[in-house]
């Protein structure tokens, strides 16, 4: 699934004060802690790859807080094939604690101006912070009205990561000293939605947070003097960190780390989880455990239920003609997992063209282009052959139907089979993923009353140019997981959302399926012409 949108990715480290040193940290200086930063963004390169940025603290500078940020991915912004300019670069930014992001644009506009952190200055150090996040908050554009409604207020974005810094600036205003744990409080009970967030104060603190679903994945670890936080498990391995002591965040807590150490609090009740499942399905990195559970051993969960699925279908004929081929990268612990299991080979019969960057960086117009570059048969492999071609998702299409074009003509394919691992996409995200209008989506039109039948799935095949297709039912992806469908959420395929605002959304997005604008944006326009509202 090519031409779907990551999401965001956030990391944050912290060199504490009276331990002993470590090999972990960089020449075992204190203030030499943030040259972690970029390392461990490029762990969560797969999760954007529009923006990088961190911010730093240090106490012995002028800019006790300092944010370097821009557009492109992790190499580019941190100057990492030039060392001198890197060098130069990690010397402005040294400090004992810092906060980085990688970003792809679900909300707002694609420049500079919407990188993250975002740093608020302010006189009083306690009110001057630097913050990123990941997810999208479903509730946005009522959050958005409220403010511009209040006094002479003025907004420059139109994006959610300016409201939380202005919700957060709401609770430190005036001379009240709530703590940063109390300020989470407070601005969780006006969010609705996703958000996994790191924030620093110029007074040296550390604030990393998790909502109280856990939509999105946040993990953190404590060995000698470092702390260090991220997205997913993989950039904290990489920093050389024993994997006994890497945690997941639990649901609406949150870590405080200052010169006092390092404090766990909760600052939301979270009666329930919902995990978003396509965390393990695609957005991952392979190597990451979130939840303690595997992304690789749940892919390869998904590749037994296709094989199942396909024992029960009987709809292609297994000999020594049919190989299984996965579709570069995230497909192949599936494709690998079904052919073993159905006794065929996996081969890899399309060869991924890694400098071409991701198809849903772009446009629609570019993404198709970029579609019919990305991939490369591989003749030798696929002439005259049966192909079960395995994808982890089809959202748009627009990949698939380049891919299965290319396949026959320049590899030469008898036939395609298309399966996929997991449901098809019915309903759009509101929590952080690309996908916010009906329209755009492959798989609605072609359901019957919203089931997914022999028949229409036979259509959808005949629509993509496949021999066959076949999706993997919606209870198959909790079994892959591991975890109860209650602790996932999984409103893309069943069109229901765990919280209020994204329902809300949905209904808007079903009433205007036909629209090509974003489901925020018609939100938007609606609350600020006084009509409804989500």
């Amino acid at each position: 699934m090519s031409d779907l949108c990551h999401e965001c990715g956030i990391v944050a480290v912290y060199h504490l004060p009276g331990k002993e040193v470590s090999p972990l940290c960089p020449l075992g200086d204190a203030s030499q802690v943030t040259r972690l930063l970029p390392r461990m963004l490029l762990d969560l390169q797969n999760r954007g790859q529009l923006s990088a940025g961190i911010s730093t603290w240090n106490p012995n500078r002028p800019s006790l807080i300092d944010t370097y940020k821009d557009v492109g991915t992790v190499t580019e912004v941190f100057r990492l094939s030039h060392s001198g300019k890197s060098e130069s670069l990690m010397q402005r930014l040294a400090g004992r604690a810092g906060i980085g992001h990688v970003r792809y644009a679900t909300c707002g506009q694609e420049d500079r101006n919407y990188a993250q952190p975002y740093e608020r200055h302010h006189i009083e150090k306690r009110k001057w912070f630097s913050f990123a996040f990941n997810g999208q908050l479903a509730n946005y554009p009522q959050l958005r009205q409220r403010i511009l409604e209040e006094d002479d207020h003025h907004l420059i974005r139109q994006n959610d990561t300016e409201i939380i810094m202005h919700e957060i600036c709401r609770e430190m205003s005036g001379d009240r000293r709530p703590t940063l744990v109390e300020v989470m409080r407070e601005v969780s009970r006006r969010f609705d939605g996703a958000y996994s967030l790191t924030l620093l104060t110029a007074q040296g603190s550390l604030l990393v947070a998790r909502d109280p679903l856990g939509i999105k994945p946040l993990c953190y670890a404590i060995e000698g003097p470092l702390f260090a936080a991220a997205s997913e498990s993989v950039a904290l391995l990489n920093l050389g960190l024993r994997p006994e002591n890497i945690r997941s965040l639990e649901p609406g807590t949150a870590l405080v780390v200052s010169s006092d150490g390092v404090r766990l609090e909760r600052f939301a009740d979270s009666p329930r989880r919902a995990h978003c499942f396509f965390e393990w399905i695609y957005f991952a990195n392979v190597a990451s455990t979130l939840d303690e559970r595997s992304v690789y051993l749940s892919r390869t969960a998904l590749g037994v239920e296709l094989a199942r699925l396909e024992r029960q279908e009987r709809l292609v004929e297994l000999d020594e003609q049919t190989i299984v081929v996965p579709v570069p990268d995230t497909s192949k612990p599936a494709a690998d997992a079904m052919a073993f299991e159905l006794g065929l080979p996996s081969r890899e019969g399309l060869i991924r063209n890694r400098y071409l960057g991701r198809t849903f960086i772009e446009g629609s117009s570019s993404r198709l282009e970029k579609a019919a570059l990305k991939y490369i048969p591989l003749r030798e492999v696929l002439e005259g052959k049966r192909v079960i071609l395995v994808e982890d998702s089809i959202v748009r299409s627009t990949t698939m139907r380049v891919l299965l074009a290319k396949l026959r003509s320049a590899g030469g394919a008898r036939e395609v089979h298309v399966r996929v691992a997991c449901p098809p996409i019915i309903a759009p995200c509101f929590y952080g993923i690309d996908m916010s209008t009906v329209g755009e989506l492959f798989a609605p039109p072609y359901l019957q009353d919203g089931r997914l039948t022999a028949e229409a799935q036979d259509r959808m095949a005949e629509a993509l140019g496949a021999d066959s297709l076949r999706y993997l039912p919606v209870e198959a992806v909790a079994r892959a997981i591991g975890l109860d469908a209650s602790q996932l959420c999984q409103a893309c395929i069943t069109g229901r959302y765990p919280t209020r605002a994204g329902e809300q959304l949905y209904q808007i997005a079903l009433q205007e399926r036909s629209s090509d604008r974003r489901t925020y944006e018609i939100c938007a326009a609606s609350t600020e012409g006084g009509g409804r509202t989500a």
